[in-house]
Order: C-alpha cells, then structure tokens, then sequence
C-alpha cells in the first residue's frame, strides 16, 4: 500500500477576525462559503498538544479547491515588515482569466495590502511567461494573482457563476535549503514537476524587493495536477527565520495533505530524521487519523488518513 501523500486537500490560515476574513475572500477574491463549522471542529484541532482552540472556522471553496480559516482573536499577529524570501512566508496563488478584472476587483474592495509594486508583473519566458500580483489579505497573509499566458499551460476551468478567478493553482513556501526541502517533500511522496529561476526587474517588483534571485521548484503528488505546491528558495535575499513558531499563530499556515498509510508515513520520516512530529500518536476523530509536523523550515503539516 502506498504510504505518501495522495493530495493537498486544502490551505488551513489562522485569522484574528473569522467574519473579516470571509468576507474579504468571498468579496474580493470570489470563494464561496462551504460550510460553517462553529461547533464542529476540523481534524487537526484534536491533534494532541496542541494548545489553544479556535473559536470557529469556516471553510471556503473556488471551484474544485479549498481553503479553511480558523479564529484566534488573541493570536500573535502577522510578523511586521515581513518579505518573500522570510522563511515562514506561504501564499496562495489563485488563476485568473483577466488579471485586469481581478486586479480592479481587489483594488475596489480595498480591505487588503500590495507587496508587489506597480501593479500586476508580467515575468518574462524564462519564469514562465505568467503575469501575476502579490498581495496580502487583512491578517497579513500573503496571496498572488496569476494569469497563464494559454489555456493550455492551466489546468483550472472556471467555477460556475465566476467569471474572474478560477481557483488555486498552487501554495507556495519559502525555504532556506532547496536540496533538503525537495528531499524531505519526496518521502512524502510528492515528485517534481518542474523548475527554475527567477530573476530580474520584473521579479524585483512582483516581490518588492531590490534584488531577487529565486529558485522555484514545483512539487506534486503523483497524478495530481492542482493544487500543487512550489518551493521558494531565495539565494538573494537571505530570508529570515520566523518569530513565531506557534500553530496558532497568524502566520502558521498549515498545508492539509491525505495519506493513505499514515502509520507507515510518520515511521519513515522518523527513521530519516527529517521531521518535527509534533503528536507521537495521532490524533483520532471520528473514523479519522491525524498528525501534525513541520517541514525543516517549521511550515506546518497536517497529514490525514
């Protein structure tokens, strides 16, 4: 039986204010409200040691894929003045057919931050020939834009009744090694799909920064399209360790990955000593197996069997 993972299930974030934050993805990004989970909570919460409960969550879909947000009003806030390359850095990369309609749509609702400058970039061939627009969402998270220069090159149909996004293609983290990162994402079963560097005037102002020199390195699991996940690793800048570790912090985001052999799974990452397993045991939900790690960097995991 195969014992990696089989897809990223969802995007889980940490918000200060649930109905801010709902509001602000569903008006100015176009996801739709899945279901309200007030009383029931999500299968990483039973994860043991974990800490502090969230309030409420809420999930929310566009198109086939998801994302859940869970409230901690007295959470450690985003970290101030945080970049790209910082390596607690982990946004959602959501496909558009018009940037310019999904540009003006963001920029109408104005609950939310640009950390790219001067609009949406269009990035030559050798980063792939896509246009996209970093930004941030009322708790700080960061989010990207992005627009395939064919329908060919994007796997993503539009949702029904949405004419603008179309849904996440991918999440992307920041890491401070691109070898042990790919190496630790591998036994968990996920195979590379592609990658590159990006670099250049149109890099710098997509990130904000001054100088950029990133490899990008897109991992999935087998036979899975979307969403997948890219590797930010940053040679220029150094990105800077997180603050605040915690997984109920704001900026602690955690990728929800099923498995379909979890035993198995956290025996091999124990014996390669390449993960921080939060929960020795899983955690049991109805009918549910569930643990919590951290990749190298600290990038939460929840794996589900």
């Amino acid at each position: 039986m195969n014992a990696g993972v089989q897809r990223l299930l969802w995007i889980d974030r940490n918000v200060a204010n649930l109905d801010r934050a709902v509001a602000f993805y569903c008006d100015a990004l176009g996801f739709q409200v899945e279901r309200d989970t007030k009383a029931t909570p999500q299968a990483w919460r039973n994860v043991p040691r974990i800490g502090t409960r969230p309030t409420r969550s809420a999930r929310l879909s566009l198109g086939a894929q998801k994302i859940a947000l869970s409230e901690f009003p007295s959470a450690t806030p985003y970290p101030t003045g945080a970049t790209s390359a910082d390596l607690w850095f982990q946004h959602c990369a959501i496909v558009v057919d018009d940037m310019g309609a999904a540009y003006a749509r963001w920029l109408g609702y104005g609950g939310g931050v640009a950390i790219s400058r001067d609009g949406p970039q269009h990035l030559p061939p050798t980063s792939g020939s896509v246009t996209a627009f970093k930004f941030r969402d009322p708790d700080g998270h960061p989010l990207e834009l992005i627009s395939f220069p064919s329908e060919g090159e994007n796997s993503i149909r539009p949702p029904q009744g949405n004419d603008v996004a179309l849904g996440i293609d991918h999440t992307a983290i920041s890491v401070s090694n691109t070898d042990r990162s790919i190496a630790f994402y591998q036994r968990l079963g996920f195979e590379i799909s592609s990658r590159g560097v990006n670099r250049g005037p149109e890099q710098q102002c997509l990130d904000d920064l001054a100088e950029v020199e990133v490899d990008v390195i897109a991992l999935r699991p087998a036979n899975v399209q979307t969403p997948h996940l890219e590797l930010l690793g940053y040679r220029i800048p150094q990105g800077r360790k997180c603050p605040n570790p915690g997984v109920c912090d704001i900026s602690a985001d955690r990728m929800v990955l099923q498995t379909q052999n979890l035993s198995n799974l956290l025996d091999t990452l124990r014996h390669a000593h390449v993960a921080h397993i939060t929960t020795e045991s899983t955690g049991v939900t109805p009918s549910t197996l569930v643990a919590l790690l951290s990749d190298p960097d600290g990038h939460w995991l929840v794996l589900i069997e």
